[in-house]
């Protein structure tokens, strides 16, 4: 979308004035309707996430409504752990007219995945310092007052 595509005419007397289009938002705007910050809304333009941005005749950008939908969606899509390139990448292949749903749901998928081996490797961590922890408790209670126990060399190599 270019500038003058965002012009609507209207009709004042005899004369015929182009007036900017109100449904497009500022940057200021988008960002405290969505709670991000303005940098974070430009990061978004950059990357490719934000189409149809314009620029009005005094070089400011201008945001479709839509804009505050997608924020949205690129906030949930972040929180559960997408990146903004492969959401770079879903919304292009999208805006092509190629439907990019077996490729999210393949991604959500791996993400899950890594997840849980995630999670299974820091409950592991959680039990050894847990263990440790005791261990220490232990150890600190047979060093006499004032001296080293040297609990950090106690730890598994």
């Amino acid at each position: 979308m270019n500038f003058l595509n965002s012009l609507k005419p209207e009709v004042v007397g005899r004369c015929t004035l182009a007036i900017v289009n109100s449904d497009l938002l500022f940057i200021g705007s988008v960002a405290s309707q969505t709670g991000v910050s303005v940098d974070t809304v430009r990061h978004y333009e950059r990357k490719g996430l934000l189409p149809d941005v314009t620029r009005d005749a005094s070089g400011y950008r201008r945001y479709p409504a839509g804009t505050i939908d997608r924020i949205r969606v690129i906030r949930a899509a972040l929180a559960v752990g997408f990146t903004i390139d492969e959401l770079a990448r879903i919304f292009r292949q999208r805006a092509s007219g190629k439907p990019p749903c077996a490729h999210v749901l393949d991604l959500a998928t791996r993400k899950l995945a890594e997840l849980d081996a995630r999670i299974a490797a820091m409950i592991a961590v959680r039990a050894v310092l847990a263990e440790t922890a005791t261990s220490w408790k232990q150890r600190l209670e047979t060093t006499p007052d004032g001296g080293f126990a040297h609990l950090l060399e106690s730890l598994p190599h």
